[in-house]
């Protein structure tokens, strides 16, 4: 399932994008009238694709749609009026904000939809694999540290100290990881 946030001041507009967005396998939608108000309302919720109708509230100003693609992991597309479209591409196109040009195409918005949700679903995997990655690093640092710590306190060789992780935590079938824990928690008292 497909998560929204529109980001639209008018309910014309606002209409126009749930129900273009609902055509194209999208449920779970929320709507919201300002730029600050997505900010916190992504803060809360996790979003695939955030669509900002420009202007917003009076302005033009990209700082917050910038603000929101450097800090979050949903695409965004942002559409905005054909007089300003140039100069608010080249504003925004280095932080992979997709830009639509209004009066809309219904064909243009749909492939830029695509484009959106395609780009989403790779950082989606990259993000995954980050946290994953991350995950590892975290216990290789406690695993590196436990040894330590029985080098230190025990006389250990590293070799020893490795060979002593592995054994006992085969022995007790759980995971060097889990194993580090213990020597961490016995030692640091």
């Amino acid at each position: 399932m497909e998560r929204a946030l529109i980001v639209c001041d008018n309910d014309k507009g606002t209409a126009f994008y749930k129900s273009f967005l609902k055509e194209n396998g999208f449920i779970d939608m929320m709507t919201v009238e300002s730029m600050p108000t997505a900010k916190r309302t992504i803060l809360d919720y996790d979003f695939d694709i955030c669509l900002i109708n420009l202007p917003i509230c009076g302005s033009n100003s990209t700082e917050h749609v910038i603000d929101i693609a450097e800090k979050n992991v949903c695409q965004i597309i942002l559409l905005v009026k054909a007089d300003y479209f140039e100069e608010i591409t080249d504003q925004v196109a280095d932080y992979g904000i997709i830009t639509v040009s209004k009066p809309i195409n219904k064909q243009l918005f749909w492939q830029a939809l695509k484009a959106a949700m395609a780009a989403q679903r790779r950082i989606g995997m990259a993000h995954k694999e980050s946290v994953k990655l991350e995950k590892k690093l975290e216990e290789l640092k406690t695993v590196s540290r436990a040894k330590l710590l029985l080098i230190v306190n025990d006389g250990m060789t590293e070799e020893e100290a490795h060979k002593y992780l592995e054994r006992n935590a085969m022995d007790l079938r759980i995971s060097r990881y889990q194993m580090a824990l213990g020597v961490i928690e016995k030692y640091e008292k």
